[in-house]
């Protein structure tokens, strides 16, 4: 079998145009802005061989639920909804919702600003960090990309706002008289009420600077990639698995076509269901943790194909699988893979650091906000532990050892405990945070609902979740890991929240709708070595993440292993069944697909420029802490100005009705129309 390397984004004069230098030289990144068009190009291999020398260590930084234009569709220099101050002409830039009437009337993308100005002038507080969470369900998002059949699948982008509203096309046309009533029992004409029709209009908007400040404070000072795509056309159980195995499950539904479900409940992976691991149905795993709102009788079925955490085993796989009480159901589909893993790869150690997984501080206590946190585990998604799905890692207790809370992270980073030959490290948030913030909002019930740190709509404020975040990265900064880092900020979905660009369908599921090849989302990387001021238009996935591993590493891409080349192979010879020619992992055979290495300025790797200091990374804790940052004037403290503000205008006010909580904080606004 051929063991074919590709690096991308670097060596020739047409892949420089893949990165370029964002907005103006007076934002906050101007500092380390270097002019990307002035720099030398490395031949591929020679960056990669620099790479090899300068970056040991791997931090995957994953959050939750946004998507790229939510919050970056105002960013200066990225590919987003405005330009020359105008919105511009795009799929679903101009898309119907219903009116509490009955009527229909057109929504377009706008700003959630932190406070508006009522006729009566008083000033109303909107809190964009903290809003309702919408539709994101696999067959949800296929409803708001509202997908025809042109030439193949293509998607017309624009039953956002319907979706969210209980309705959709039922064909082709974007016609009132082509929309129907999905609700179950609801009668065909049957108005929305206003808090359904929030929830539309919250479907296109989005946030800046003013919200978000630290990441756009990395995206400026560091690399941004806008167009870095969520793997699956679905929530965020997929989106993790494809995080450390660049499929949801293909390769294993083409080995067993049985196990395919045209309602997505089994393979491939297109829903939420809780992991097999620690099930009830698991005997082998059962000490495992379940969070509170995951149910272990109904697990997904377990999953049985490669995985970064296997592949990392390499020249100790044996030893490590040898750990598992039961090999024959847990290793079947990957034997011939495990052999390969044996002979090609080195061994790279690897961790799990997720909130709630073990012991967090607040673990026994009531925390500020009113919440109990009454034994472990209370702040734990499990839905969101990729390991955990997988059997094979689930059952033996030297992978589970990989396996550990958040608060694990900050200590092993502060007494300096990781592995010192480097290694990959996923870390994820969860329902609370480990510092105690609370919301600036002051509403008692938004405090309660939304103390969460991982960025997933309807229970996490975005600005306590980028504390966390700055935490991460300011821990690293501190430690001897940041000389030979690259840090990952990445987003596994978009929620159904809007994204200008429409997805390029790869694959489809028993289902017969896309099932892989999905929407943009937030990625951005930061290293000592990253180019500053930058934005990379690479298409990039969660399979580009396995794929810098796999470069980074010297590892066989999880595409060429045998057992999933071979699932690939029988998914192509097959068609009449699967109707697919690209099943299995993407990190290899599938093109275009990044692999973030033009994010990487090539002097700095070489010594021509120095590395970007701790400091440029480092946001001040006492800034991290207070909120709302920067007193809600984030824009102004970095120094930037989002593409839809013209001469201190704003150009797309929300409507008059709109409320990003419906649910949370009903009747806000309470009348009269809004002024920016």
């Amino acid at each position: 079998m051929p063991l074919v390397v590709l690096l991308h984004g670097t060596g020739d004069a047409a892949s420089a145009a893949t990165l370029t230098n964002a907005g103006a030289r007076g934002t906050a990144g101007a500092a380390m802005y270097r002019p990307l068009a002035a720099m030398t190009r490395l031949p591929a291999q020679d960056k990669l061989a620099l790479l090899r020398q300068r970056i040991k260590y791997v931090f995957v930084l994953f959050q939750e639920n946004r998507s790229f234009d939510h919050y970056f569709a105002t960013y200066p220099g990225a590919d987003g909804l405005f330009s020359g101050g105008r919105l511009i002409d795009a799929p679903g830039t101009h898309q119907l919702i219903r009116n509490t009437d009955g009527s229909y009337g057109s929504i377009s993308p706008f700003l959630i600003p932190r406070a508006i100005r009522a006729v009566n002038g008083a000033v109303v507080p909107l809190y964009p960090e903290d809003i309702a969470s919408v539709d994101h369900s696999h067959h949800g998002i296929v409803r708001s990309l509202h997908i025809v059949h042109d030439d193949g699948l293509v998607a017309r982008n624009d039953g956002f706002a319907l979706d969210q509203e209980g309705l959709a096309f039922s064909g082709d046309a974007s016609t009132p008289e082509n929309v129907v009533e999905r609700r179950t029992g609801a009668a065909p004409d049957a108005s929305p009420t206003l808090a359904r029709k929030q929830m539309g209009e919250l479907a296109v908007a989005h946030v800046d600077c003013d919200t978000i400040p630290f990441l756009w404070q990395y995206a400026d000072r560091f690399t941004l990639f806008d167009n870095y795509r969520m793997t699956a056309v679905g929530p965020s159980t997929p989106n993790a698995i494809a995080m450390i195995a660049g499929q949801i499950g293909e390769t294993q539904w083409a080995l067993h076509p049985s196990q395919g479900d045209a309602r997505g409940l089994t393979l491939p992976v297109l829903t939420d269901s809780a992991p097999y691991g620690g099930s009830a149905v698991d005997r082998v795993s059962g000490a495992l943790p379940y969070g509170r709102d995951e149910n272990p009788a109904q697990p997904q079925q377990n999953l049985t194909f490669a995985t970064l955490p296997l592949s990392l085993g390499g020249a100790r796989i044996g030893q490590i699988v040898a750990a598992d009480p039961n090999q024959s159901a847990d290793l079947g589909d990957v034997q011939n893979d495990i052999q390969t893993i044996a002979t090609h790869n080195p061994f790279v150690e690897w961790g799990w650091y997720q909130q709630g997984f073990d012991r967090e501080p607040f673990d026994g206590t009531v925390t500020p906000d009113g919440v109990p946190h009454d034994g472990l585990h209370t702040s734990y998604v499990v839905h969101h532990n990729a390991p955990q799905y997988f059997a094979y890692l689930a059952d033996n207790s030297r992978m589970t050892a990989m396996l550990h809370g958040l608060q694990d992270f900050y200590a092993a980073v502060t007494a300096r405990t990781l592995p010192a030959q480097g290694g990959v490290f996923y870390v994820r948030g969860g329902f609370y945070n480990n510092d105690g913030l609370i919301t600036a909002d002051p509403n008692p019930a938004v405090r309660r609902a939304f103390a969460g740190n991982d960025d997933h709509p309807g229970y996490s404020d975005s600005q306590i979740s980028e504390a966390g975040l700055a935490e991460t990265v300011n821990a690293i900064a501190a430690s001897p890991y940041w000389d030979e880092s690259a840090i990952i900020i990445a987003y596994d979905e978009s929620d159904g929240l809007y994204d200008h660009v429409p997805p390029t369908f790869r694959s489809l599921g028993p289902d017969g709708l896309p099932a892989t090849g999905g929407s943009r989302v937030p990625a951005i990387l930061i290293s000592p070595f990253a180019a500053a001021h930058a934005i990379s238009h690479v298409p990039s996935e969660h399979s580009s993440v396995v794929r810098f591993i796999d470069l980074l590493f010297g590892l066989v891409p999880l595409a060429e292993l045998p057992d999933e080349m071979r699932g690939r192979q029988l998914g192509a010879a097959q068609a009449a069944t699967f109707h697919q020619t690209q099943l299995g992992p993407a990190d290899a055979l599938v093109e275009p697909m990044g692999d973030l290495t033009e994010a990487f300025d090539d002097a700095r790797l070489a010594g021509a420029a120095p590395p970007l200091p701790a400091s440029y990374a480092t946001i001040p804790v006492t800034t991290v802490r207070t909120l709302p940052h920067f007193g809600g004037a984030g824009c102004r403290a970095l120094g930037i100005t989002p593409t839809d503000y013209v001469g201190g205008l704003l150009m797309d006010p929300p409507p008059d009705d709109f409320n990003p909580r419906p649910v949370a904080t009903p009747g806000i606004p309470s009348s009269g129309t809004w002024t920016p």
